[in-house]
């Protein structure tokens, strides 16, 4: 297994980066000002975006993995990466994601607490509804995980 850093063509992963942020007008929003990962083994497995926000707080804006190997701890490599790669440059790392059975408990087991809900971040920013795991999301819950 392999983590690198893409550079460039950022924008050949948005089948993956849409797995996670359903409309591409919101990925475009932070992928330029984003560093991005790839996760490679026998192929690309996974990968995540993360933008400074300032005061030393980072962000983790996408973190997709492919569906065909989703659950095989991918997605906690990558967390892993991030925190490993970024400790010493940055106090915490901060994840949104929706109000979903499926997400929550994933950054919970990889060490992130809930700090704060925006209500109806769905609802306001996405031009449809976005459901996952038969849950229509409508606030972000966002996490916060001391580096």
């Amino acid at each position: 297994m392999q983590i690198v850093e893409v550079k460039e063509n950022k924008k050949q992963y948005l089948d993956l980066l849409l797995l996670a942020d359903e409309q591409e007008e919101m990925i475009d929003r932070y992928l330029h000002r984003g560093s991005m990962y790839a996760l490679h083994q026998e192929g690309v497995k996974a990968v995540c975006v993360v933008t400074d926000e300032g005061e030393g707080l980072l962000e983790l804006k996408n973190l997709a993995v492919a569906p065909e190997v989703q659950g095989k701890g991918y997605g906690r490599a990558m967390v892993d990466f991030i925190v490993h790669t970024h400790r010493g440059q940055y106090d915490r790392l901060q994840v949104g994601t929706g109000d979903s059975p499926l997400t929550l408990p994933f950054y919970e087991h990889c060490g992130f607490q809930r700090t704060h809900v925006v209500k109806n971040f769905f609802l306001d920013h996405y031009d449809h509804p976005i459901w996952e795991g038969g849950t229509q999301l409508v606030d972000m819950v966002y996490l916060i995980r001391w580096l």
